[in-house]
């Protein structure tokens, strides 16, 4: 989809193509876009779907994964603890506070356990 701005942003907001600009000018890296066409155009060239607004194309699939055994082994999660995975409730003590319990009782379910 091609999206349009709807408004400019409020205060010193920027668009997001805008701060990427910056941020890459001050390590020198310099991408040297001076406009959203600019960047537009630079997505045509790295892959010319881009250029296809309003079609659907599919996706050119290749041969991927490869045979073998399947392991019995039960899935780990790399999970500690379920309920403090978001920055809302690490930031809540409330929600710390009921993440410890439920911990302390061994209680480190997902919602999905059933």
């Amino acid at each position: 989809r091609l999206a349009h701005r709807a408004l400019f942003p409020p205060g010193d907001a920027r668009e997001d193509w805008t701060v990427i600009r910056a941020l890459s000018d001050a390590i020198g890296a310099g991408l040297g876009f001076a406009s959203l066409g600019d960047v537009r155009r630079r997505l045509v060239e790295v892959n010319p779907v881009f250029d296809r607004v309003g079609e659907l194309v599919p996706a050119a699939w290749d041969e991927f994964g490869a045979e073998g055994d399947l392991d019995a082994a039960h899935f780990a999660t790399p999970i500690d603890n379920f309920y403090m995975t978001d920055p809302i409730s690490r930031a809540s003590e409330t929600m710390a506070s009921c993440a410890a319990e439920f911990l302390r009782r061994g209680e480190n379910r997902t919602g999905t356990d059933g």
